[in-house]
């Protein structure tokens, strides 16, 4: 554990001085914060009460997620705020990618690299030391933004059903579980990939495929295919937690220190 503080204490220490992945850290958050309270806030000024004509648009399987206390004004509130779930689950994803994609190969074509490794320090404390370096910010990031979103529905005079159904199991699993889970994949995916290529950019740029599937399940939702809830989000997690034990797994088996450093010399 004490080479592991040092890992993540040495990667903060490098990756905080970037000012590129401060302005990430803290306007890609806000950004996210924003929209669905926009959203939410115009949402209630246009509809009137328990309108029927307002859920023309909501697809008919996620009206089941709409509970009899709600007018429809309400499911439609919930309806346009669960596209924005997905966001939430992907700003962990977003902010370390760069970071952990950066972490070896940068680190390489710095020199800094071959030090490190020639330490006593296990490939397993190394590649935690640096996911968990890049995971942690965005992490809290992602908590945080979700405190501030909670924080800003009273302001808009959001109706406790809504409120209630955004705080319910289904958001909390998402954005508590789901989200880091997600970041940790993310990460020691881009950990892999800054592993076996040459240049930083490189990296980076596979690194951000992982975006591609959230995307998808994005517009899948938009277009009524599938509906987020909490069966799915448990059986979404179940698969997440079998998807990070692998990639943990082969991405400790695969890193080749000897090679590293003899391949890039």
């Amino acid at each position: 554990m004490k080479h592991i503080l040092i890992i993540i204490k040495k990667e903060w220490a490098e990756v905080f001085q970037n000012r590129m992945v401060l302005f990430t850290m803290i306007f890609v958050p806000l950004i996210f914060v924003a929209l669905p309270l926009a959203t939410l806030y115009f949402t209630g000024q246009s509809m009137g009460g328990d309108v029927a004509g307002d859920l023309a648009d909501v697809p008919a399987g996620f009206l089941s997620e709409c509970g009899t206390d709600m007018t429809a004004s309400d499911c439609m509130q919930v309806y346009l705020i669960n596209m924005y779930l997905l966001l939430f689950m992907m700003l962990p994803v977003i902010i370390p990618v760069t970071i952990a994609a950066y972490s070896v190969v940068g680190e390489k074509t710095t020199r800094s690299l071959e030090p490190l490794l020639a330490t006593p320090i296990t490939t397993f404390e190394l590649l935690a030391g640096k996911s968990l370096a890049a995971a942690i910010p965005a992490i809290m990031a992602g908590w945080l933004s979700f405190g501030i979103f909670l924080l800003g529905l009273p302001m808009l005079g959001v109706s406790q059903v809504v409120f209630r159904y955004i705080i319910g199991p289904t958001w909390l699993l998402a954005v508590m579980v789901a989200g880091p889970l997600m970041a940790i994949a993310a990460v020691n995916f881009a950990l892999f990939v800054s592993s076996r290529v040459n240049d930083p950019r490189v990296a980076e740029q596979i690194s951000v495929l992982l975006i591609i599937p959230i995307m998808a399940a994005l517009f899948a939702q938009l277009a009524g295919i599938i509906v987020i809830d909490l069966f799915v989000m448990l059986s979404y997690i179940a698969a997440m937690v079998l998807v990070d034990i692998g990639m943990i797994y082969l991405g400790v088996t695969i890193f080749e220190r000897e090679t590293i450093l003899t391949r890039w010399k």
